[in-house]
């Protein structure tokens, strides 16, 4: 019988994000669907994967996998009529901000992560979901002229979302964040990447 090597670290993290991202299907779900448009756990899922996994693959890859699962489902169910038959119109601009939000939740709390960190990594990732994500609003959009005008009417059009996203980035970090920490100080398996034996 082989045996089978695991961190008991990711495990956790991995159910926080999977969980979080279950979290935000089960409030689309159950609300308006546009009462909480924007009011997010992703960019808080984008941060703490950042943050929290030492190996780049899986900082980037179960935050994103979370985003694409949520978005699968939303895609093919409530948001329907706005899908282009396999996530919704241009995702990618999403999955790119989505990236570069691991990556500053990755670089700015590579030091320490602390309350400061978090809360810069957070405004960062919204100023990144904001310029990249309107830029496939704006590209090829008749309401909006194809110049620096047009893409400036579009960012302050898109004002009123981001403040819903920083909001679900800033509570949702604050569950995530707070979360994780309480484990590790109660779990000392936690506070350092180990790797046991199954």
């Amino acid at each position: 019988m082989s045996k089978l090597e695991y961190n008991p670290r990711n495990i956790v993290l991995l159910v926080m994000i999977l969980a979080i991202t279950l979290f935000r299907l089960l409030v689309t779900f159950n609300t308006d669907i546009f009462s909480f448009a924007n009011f997010s756990s992703l960019g808080a899922v984008a941060l703490f994967g950042g943050a929290y996994f030492k190996d780049n693959l899986k900082a980037f890859a179960f935050p994103i996998l979370s985003l694409f699962l949520s978005d699968f489902v939303l895609a093919n169910t409530l948001y329907k009529q706005y899908s282009s038959g396999f996530l919704y119109s241009g995702w990618y601009w999403v999955y790119i901000a989505f990236a570069l939000m691991v990556l500053a939740g990755k670089l700015i709390t590579r030091n320490k992560v602390n309350v400061i960190n978090v809360g810069v990594a957070a405004i960062v990732s919204i100023f990144i979901h904001w310029i990249v994500t309107d830029l496939g609003v704006w590209y090829n959009n008749p309401q909006y002229a194809q110049d620096l005008s047009g893409y400036m009417l579009c960012l302050v059009a898109a004002v009123p979302f981001e403040l819903k996203f920083l909001g679900g980035t800033v509570v949702y970090a604050g569950i995530l964040f707070g979360g994780f920490e309480l484990l590790k100080s109660k779990y000392p398996v936690l506070q350092v990447t180990s790797t046991r034996i199954a």
